[in-house]
């Protein structure tokens, strides 16, 4: 029997108009504990009514502070990879970042510091479908080197 768990929620710390106070941290919290948590639910946790809720999740959604609402598949059910980049220094990290991003299957970029530029989480149905997806990264303008890693377990 295959199951979808319904477990990423993304979001960003960069708030640019609106102050995060406690009950927009309350309320993403929740969400990533569980993104499919009802307006109602929500705000009978944190004290506000539902469409407080949801007039503050659409705003943080407006603003860019929540970015997506995702499936995530099991590693029983598919697979995942985490793949390193290194850039070339020509191209500005984040344009190539831009371009990653948007190839399916590619689920969360990471700009990092070290000896890798880039760090793109994976999923698919199966390995095949990574590999394809790996396969795509590779032929971005900008990439130099892959390193990728194939999850094994998660928790």
């Amino acid at each position: 029997m295959s199951t979808i768990e319904i477990v990423k929620f993304s979001y960003s710390n960069n708030i640019r108009r609106q102050k995060m106070d406690e009950k927009n941290k309350e309320i993403i919290k929740l969400l990533k504990d569980d993104s499919r948590a009802g307006y109602g639910e929500i705000g009978a946790k944190v004290g506000l009514s539902e469409g407080a809720v949801r007039k503050r999740i659409k705003t943080l959604g407006d603003e860019g502070v929540i970015r997506k609402f995702t499936v995530k598949i099991g590693v029983a059910e598919g697979a995942q990879a985490i793949t390193l980049l290194t850039t070339n220094p020509a191209f500005p990290t984040q344009d190539v970042s831009k371009k990653i991003q948007i190839i399916p299957n590619v689920e969360t970029i990471y700009e990092v510091t070290g000896e890798y530029d880039i760090v793109a989480v994976i999923s698919g149905m199966n390995v095949t479908e990574v590999n394809e997806c790996i396969e795509k990264i590779r032929l971005v303008e900008g990439i130099m080197k892959t390193n990728t890693m194939i999850v094994l377990r998660s928790s």
